[in-house]
């Protein structure tokens, strides 16, 4: 194509006027070239029609003409220079992408070659996982390398101190809980819904210009629209972390919580609007329920049970009060007093966001809610059940962030943590955990599950209910009156290629007999009994129903739990010990001196405890107690024997963490029995 003038592109592809004089065409010049009527723009282009000025045959009379076939012939034959650059760039957005363009490469040198490179010598990554990356971004046209990496689980922090690299960006940490580390007033013109969304936020002043940080080194027009919302004259753009991003919109979430009246809900809940809740139960419909004093309290119940670390929030009804109480590391608290009249309405609205029936209050029923609070995403396990005082409301916080834990951090001892991590890396057996309800046995089992490598084994998980969502785990939640129970579900899966297999339950010798043939054929089985003790789990299996050496020879090991509270922090300080109980302590191993308690705080509500961790007795199998569990012992003989083999009681485990100020002897005597 010979060199022209863009202007006379754009105004040649304009409507021509037909009372226009006509002109000659221009050239293009090169050998053998003719007069040619326009610059010739590419074929594939379908929004370029071309004109038909004075002077240029028309297309269906050169069929006919000798002269006009020639003419052709010489375009056709003449060297066409090519565009510039800048000619190129400026027609693409009219002609479009071509379709070298559009497929591309599948990944762009700054951010695959050079930073994977960069990657793998400062060792972030192995060549196994940038991979398993490539393999991703091949099947996900237009994902990022890093953005891929940081989802396999990479360190964050890392992958983008290499992206910065890469891109000459600097690259900076936020800390989040520090006010001065961003600039609130720019913030907040922005909006947190818009940061929370485009991941950016805006650091501080740097004279005239803003500094802003976002995640990724090319968004261009992102920071043109922040420059242009903000007003500012220039920017200047560092690389940040998305988790520190959401960190500070969090935090500011939870402060503008924190500034929620509770008295103005109060106040609504008294006018005369509510006052129909009084009537007959049958007349309460959705209006009444979905009231704006009605949802605000809602609301505000969980709001507050969310900020207060609560696992449970009970709705009790009385004759003439109503009494909120929320369990909080493992206790009742009584938080909040209703007035009676608002009963009715509470339990509908809960109802109404559960999809229950609000009509049916003869019967038990159980939903689950979904919901964003805070900024965090819950669930909530609806439970309500008819009183001769009205329905009692229950429901279960389920908390996506008490499942992100490490097993480093449930108050294993380090030899424990160290047999459980062994145990849970065998490739076929039964791992057992055991213990009441609301000891953690759920969380320590979703936490081994994380320790697995997801990416090479099919894990899959049978529960009543599912709990938690659980990223690239296979969870399937059984449904008794179809027929989808434990079993049943058990025996699908194990035709569905599994390497290890969750079992919320053992409670009947059928799903015990198949996860017995799981753990036989070569299957990793985690599941839960409850059983007051480890070696109690063992009597139990034999008790359902399953041959004595069947069980010794599938079982690997059994982990009985507990959950105390935690000595808060904040107001800990010596505890005064008196003479009488000075011998009981150094019978157990513990020194006074080492005795702490908690003064109590607003921290902890005054009750000297904030948070909680486990109390463990880990039994492991050896060939001494199969030949044992084979000859059917009681389970007295048997708890002796595993003691003598070495087993660390449950006692004996919270007696340490007395001795370590972690917890009190009375929250160890409460939780566990008088055994050995």
């Amino acid at each position: 194509m010979g060199k022209f003038d863009l202007d006379d592109v754009l105004e040649g592809l304009g409507e021509p006027d037909p009372n226009a004089p006509r002109e000659p065409s221009p050239s293009v010049p090169g050998e053998g070239s003719s007069s040619v009527p326009e610059p010739a723009v590419p074929d594939e282009s379908p929004m370029f029609v071309p004109q038909n000025p004075a002077g240029t045959p028309d297309p269906s009379d050169l069929a006919a003409s000798g002269s006009d076939r020639e003419f052709l012939a010489d375009i056709a034959a003449a060297e066409v220079e090519p565009a510039p650059l800048e000619a190129v760039d400026e027609l693409s957005p009219i002609h479009g992408p071509s379709e070298e363009r559009a497929s591309g490469d599948e990944e762009a040198p700054a951010d695959g070659d050079e930073l994977s490179r960069l990657l793998l010598d400062l060792g972030v990554i192995n060549a196994e996982q940038l991979a398993t990356a490539r393999r991703v971004i091949k099947q996900t046209p237009g994902k990022k390398l890093a953005a891929t990496l940081i989802e396999m689980g990479v360190d964050e922090v890392k992958v983008q101190q290499a992206v910065a690299e890469v891109a000459r960006l600097p690259f900076e940490r936020i800390d989040y809980e520090a006010q001065d580390s961003y600039d609130e007033t720019a913030l907040y013109r922005l909006t947190q819904d818009f940061c929370k969304a485009n991941l950016v936020l805006p650091l501080r002043r740097e004279g005239s210009r803003m500094v802003v940080g976002t995640v990724n080194p090319d968004d261009v027009f992102l920071l043109d629209d922040v420059k242009r919302q903000l007003k500012v004259p220039s920017i200047k753009h560092v690389l940040v972390t998305a988790h520190d991003i959401r960190g500070v919109l969090e935090l500011l979430g939870e402060a503008e919580a924190d500034q929620y009246n509770v008295d103005e809900i109060l106040a609504d809940v008294e006018e005369d609007d509510v006052a129909v809740v009084a009537e007959e139960v049958d007349e309460a419909d959705v209006g009444e329920a979905e009231s704006s004093p009605v949802v605000r309290y809602v609301n505000h119940i969980i709001q507050t049970a969310l900020k207060e670390g609560a696992s449970d929030i009970h709705i009790e009804p009385e004759d003439k009060t109503l009494t909120v109480r929320f369990r909080i590391d493992g206790v009742l608290f009584e938080m909040m007093n209703p007035p009676r009249k608002m009963h009715a309405a509470l339990t509908s609205r809960i109802k109404i966001m559960a999809n229950l029936d609000i009509a049916e209050r003869r019967l038990p029923q159980d939903g689950r809610i979904r919901v964003t609070v805070l900024g965090r995403k819950l669930d909530l396990r609806v439970s309500t059940v008819p009183t001769p005082k009205g329905e009692k409301t229950v429901m279960r916080i389920l908390d996506t962030r008490s499942i992100h834990v490490s097993l480093d951090e449930l108050g294993f001892a380090e030899d424990t943590l160290m047999i459980w991590k062994n145990q849970i890396a065998q490739p076929h057996g039964i791992i057992l955990v055991t213990g009441p309800t609301g000891s953690g046995k759920t969380t320590t089992l979703y936490s081994s599950l994380q320790q697995l490598d997801l990416r090479k084994l099919n894990v899959s998980t049978v529960e009543d209910p599912v709990e938690y969502n659980l990223a690239a785990i296979t969870q399937i939640q059984t449904h008794e009156r179809i027929g989808m129970s434990f079993s049943a579900a058990l025996r699908a899966l194990m035709r569905q290629d599994p390497d290890v297999i969750m079992v919320g339950e053992i409670r009947d010798m059928e799903t015990a007999t198949i996860a017995i043939q799981a753990a036989m054929t070569g299957h990793l089985v985690l599941s839960t009994l409850h059983t007051n003790d480890a070696p109690s789990s063992i009597t139990r299996l034999i008790n359902i129903g399953i041959e004595p050496f069947l069980v010794g020879a599938a079982v690997n090991a059994v982990l009985a739990q507990r959950l105390v509270r935690r000595i808060c922090g904040q107001c800990a300080k010596k505890a005064e010990v008196g003479d009488e109980i000075i011998d009981f302590l150094n019978a157990h191993g513990v020194q006074a001196d080492n005795l702490m308690q908690g003064g109590g705080c607003n921290k902890c509500r005054e009750t000297g405890y904030h948070g909680r961790c486990g109390l463990y007795e880990m039994l492991v199998l050896d060939d001494h107690l199969r030949d044992t569990i084979a000859r059917n012992p009681n389970v007295t003989e048997f708890r002796r024997q595993c003691v003598e083999r070495g087993m660390v009681t449950l006692r004996q485990d919270g007696f340490q963490k007395v001795n370590d100020g972690v917890t009190t002897v009375e929250e160890v005597l409460r939780v566990t029995e008088a055994t050995i």
